[in-house]
């Protein structure tokens, strides 16, 4: 009872700043203009902020294990890898593609990850080095697949593969939340201290990236053209919620992770798909539609499976 009165506490308030985000706007509060603006501040600004906030001040080193960073890393690179092959081959409308497979693997870990563990054992745990672990992949893997799916303004994709592998290189190197998260490692590694007032500066620009993004989703959520592709987005959020934890959380037990470890890679695997994706899908050309739908979708029903999760964890005596 305790996890399920946790997981409604920490993803319904996220549904409903959602909810918020799309009655403002039917209200008139805010326009497009707004949305688009707060788009691009959200994901050139604050996500970058928020990420690096998270990674800086994990103590990396003092926890560094190989086989869980390994483990981590692997399973991210698997999951992307075969949900995109199957993607390819079972889904025709090629300009959904970037957003399926990106709201299919892509967790809300660096959102949902330190606080579900500090919620259980008082302590932040292997969150932080499970973010490092996943978050840079999962990042790189979306501006690779978002790259290659990308639609121009009158719908046509490129189908030059040189031309896509070097737009990707690009845009992996100059994407904020990249660039974000390889300064917030550095500085971990290296235990930079920084002055109070950057501290703080830092923590208020990196709060605002949650509850913009979301408002942002709600906003933009179109409800017709969402149940229009509510196929897509019910497999997806199977994937992201129930299929990759049903097939890797095994591997993980077997391997002899437990507690803390087993959550982290639990909340890797299994948390609704991170809000940031909608602002990566929207800024970089592919299905907004579909990328907030999922999030919404996911996020709705994470509260129940991440509780089914947990209990059956701890009543096998794992957590």
């Amino acid at each position: 009872m305790d996890s399920f009165i946790y997981s409604i506490n920490s993803t319904v308030p996220i549904f409903l700043v959602m909810i918020l985000g799309w009655l403002i706007k039917q209200w008139g509060i805010i326009d497009d203009n707004f949305v688009n603006k707060a788009n691009k501040y959200v994901f050139s600004v604050a996500l970058p902020v928020m990420v690096f906030e998270d990674i800086a001040g994990g103590d990396i080193r003092s926890r560094f294990d190989i086989r869980f960073v390994l483990y981590c890393m692997i399973v991210t690179i698997v999951c992307f890898v075969g949900i995109w092959m199957l993607t390819e081959l079972f889904m025709k409308d090629d300009t959904m593609k970037g957003s399926f497979v990106q709201g299919s693997f892509r967790s809300s870990a660096a959102i949902l990850g330190i606080a579900f563990i500090q919620n259980m054992y008082d302590s932040s745990g292997m969150a932080p080095l499970m973010i490092v672990s996943a978050v840079p992949l999962y990042n790189i893997f979306a501006v690779i697949v978002l790259t290659f799916k990308a639609s121009s303004e009158d719908g046509a994709q490129s189908v030059k593969p040189a031309e896509n592998i070097k737009k990707a290189c690009v845009n992996i190197l100059k994407n904020p939340i990249i660039i974000g998260i390889f300064l917030g490692m550095f500085c971990s590694l290296i235990r930079v201290d920084f002055p109070i007032i950057i501290d703080r500066t830092v923590e208020y620009i990196g709060r605002t990236a949650t509850p913009i993004a979301l408002i942002v989703i709600g906003a933009g959520f179109e409800g017709r053209k969402a149940i229009k592709k509510i196929k897509p987005t019910v497999v997806a959020t199977f994937i992201k919620l129930i299929g990759q934890a049903a097939v890797f959380l095994p591997v993980a037990i077997w391997m002899g992770f437990r507690n803390q470890e087993l959550m982290a890679i639990l909340i890797m695997l299994a948390s609704p798909a991170t809000v940031s994706g909608y602002i990566m899908a929207k800024n970089m050309n592919n299905d907004g539609v579909l990328a907030s739908s999922i999030i919404v979708l996911s996020t709705l029903l994470s509260a129940l499976t991440l509780t089914g999760w947990i209990f059956l964890l701890r009543m096998w005596g794992y957590l």
